[in-house]
């Protein structure tokens, strides 16, 4: 984990999208013709696939509360108590943080 201000959530929600992105287009360049249809449909696939921070939290949020059969309200006390027991290394304040909805990007 990353050191962070005072009250502020410590989790960053990463993908290995740039990676695999970055893999396929450098085999496609040096792929041979027959190759490169198969290829540049992959790297389509690939690049669709690609998902936003606010999706990777909220699968990784949904993932954890499924974990103690968390069904309730999300904007409640009890789903803040849920998040913690399924990761318990959450202070209070990243757990409400985690829960409240992602703030517009400007």
């Amino acid at each position: 984990m990353w050191a962070t201000p005072k009250n502020q959530t410590r989790l960053r929600f990463v993908q290995d999208s740039d990676e695999v992105l970055a893999a396929l287009e450098h085999v496609l360049a040096d792929a041979p013709e027959s190759e490169r249809p198969g290829l540049r449909r992959a790297l389509a696939v690939a690049r669709a696939a690609r998902l936003d921070e606010d999706t990777l939290r909220t699968r990784w949020i949904d993932a954890r509360l499924a974990t103690v059969a968390f069904t309730g309200d999300r904007d409640s006390v009890a789903a803040v108590r849920a998040l913690r027991k399924a990761e318990p290394t959450l202070s209070l304040t990243e757990a409400v943080a985690l829960l409240r909805p992602p703030k517009p990007h400007s």
